[in-house]
Formats: structure tokens, C-alpha cells, sequence
């Protein structure tokens, strides 16, 4: 499975951005789908992610309220819609595709919030 984000860029603070992931190859393999995110000089950490075929969904605790993941299966590609933007925002979001024998991560894509 190949995957290409796009929708990163710099916004204000209280801004909206929506990120999108654009999934290709054997997507039928794909169990779980969602957004990471790494900041410089921390480690990699999850913000969203979403299980294939129901709505079960997860959030890292400081996007609740503010991030939706959604996913459109008929165009193969994952959204994440983030509003209220905050500078701690700031990271390079990686989108992933994990399945029984699948683990592919996306190119990455920057999002800088300024203050």
C-alpha cells in the first residue's frame, strides 16, 4: 500500500487545516488506518486512527474535541480535519496503513501553527 498525504501548510493559531491521505495498491489488506505526528526532538506519537468497516475510532487526549479522522472508501483516502489549531500543533503528520502483514507509513507532511 502506497500512501501520499497532502493539506499540510502554516495557519494562525484558532485555525482550521484538514489533512488528507491518499491510499493506493492493496487497500483491501488495510485493518487500521490513521495520523501520526513528530515534533523536533520528541518522539513519533499517535493522534488519530480509525478501524476499517465500523466507526470505531481514537484520539490522543490533547486533540479530543478540536480533531476528526474520517475516511472515504470510495476514493481510498483518509481525512483528518484539525480546528483550533494550537503552535504545539507543530509537527511533520505521517499517515498510516496497518493491516495483518501490513505496516506503511506516508511521506509526511508539515503543519506549522504560528502564535
Amino acid at each position: 500500500v502506497q500512501l501520499v498525504e497532502s493539506g499540510g501548510g502554516l495557519v494562525q493559531a484558532g485555525g482550521s487545516l484538514r489533512l488528507s491521505c491518499s491510499a493506493s495498491g492493496s487497500t483491501r489488506t488495510i485493518n487500521v488506518m490513521g495520523w501520526y505526528r513528530q515534533a523536533p526532538g520528541k518522539e513519533r506519537e499517535l493522534v488519530a486512527r480509525i478501524f476499517t468497516g465500523g466507526t470505531s475510532t481514537n484520539y490522543a487526549d490533547s486533540v479530543k474535541g478540536r480533531f476528526t479522522i474520517s475516511r472515504d472508501y470510495s476514493k481510498n483516502t483518509l481525512y483528518l480535519q484539525m480546528n483550533s489549531l494550537k503552535p504545539e500543533d507543530t509537527a511533520v503528520y505521517y499517515c498510516y496503513a496497518g493491516g495483518i502483514y501490513l505496516h506503511s507509513w506516508g511521506q509526511g507532511t508539515q503543519v506549522t501553527v504560528s502564535s
